[in-house]
């Protein structure tokens, strides 16, 4: 097997942003030592610190064959349902990336046809560099993402908890209600204060 893609999300969880799934073909005919030890330090990515993640960021982008970035927004997911926008976020990054006689591997769920081989892998931003690339892929570019409209939506520290359901998200959510990046469609004590 010559070409691995590996594909994953972030942001699944949040109360706010977007959802990304990232995909991440490597060509393993291309891939020498000095490729390996530099990938030797891929894992999940919330295993990383940021400052982990941010290194691991372009030497991924430099090894990697090709990488595609999905997102979906928070309309969007609130539409469409979370489960069903993931698995489609999932198999849009991976058919950007996938030639044939490649092998498409998705962290924990099965997605939708993309004319390859696939294989969904439990756990498997442990078990596979090509699924923990794309974790970090993803992860990464969410945060950057939240990271630059927290000066666009002040008050919700955005900067901080990158949308995720921390205390502080609450209280901010308590005091000055929802933003627009806020999913409407999550069942979360957050929102039970709210009249949505």
């Amino acid at each position: 097997m010559r070409f691995v893609a590996g594909a994953d999300e972030a942001g699944r969880g949040c109360l706010a942003g977007p959802l990304v799934a990232a995909a991440v073909l490597f060509d393993l005919e291309c891939i020498g030592p000095g490729d390996v030890r530099a990938l030797g330090a891929l894992n999940d990515s919330k295993q990383h610190t940021p400052e982990g993640r941010a290194e691991l960021f372009p030497v991924i982008l430099r090894i990697a064959a090709k990488v595609a970035i999905v997102s979906r927004c928070a309309p969007g997911i609130d539409e469409r349902g979370l489960h069903v926008t993931n698995l489609a976020a999932l198999r849009d990054a991976l058919a950007k990336v996938a030639p044939d006689g490649c092998i498409c591997l998705s962290d924990g769920f099965a997605v939708a046809d993309t004319g390859r081989e696939q294989r969904a892998v439990i756990g498997g931003d442990a078990k596979s560099a090509a699924i923990a690339a794309a974790s970090v892929i993803a992860k990464e570019t969410r945060d950057r993402y939240m990271r630059r409209v927290d000066s666009t939506h002040p008050g919700w520290d955005f900067a901080q908890h990158v949308g995720y359901a921390t205390p502080e998200h609450r209280l901010a959510i308590e005091r000055l209600g929802v933003s627009p990046l806020h999913r409407l469609s999550f069942q979360s004590a957050a929102y039970q204060q709210l009249s949505l």
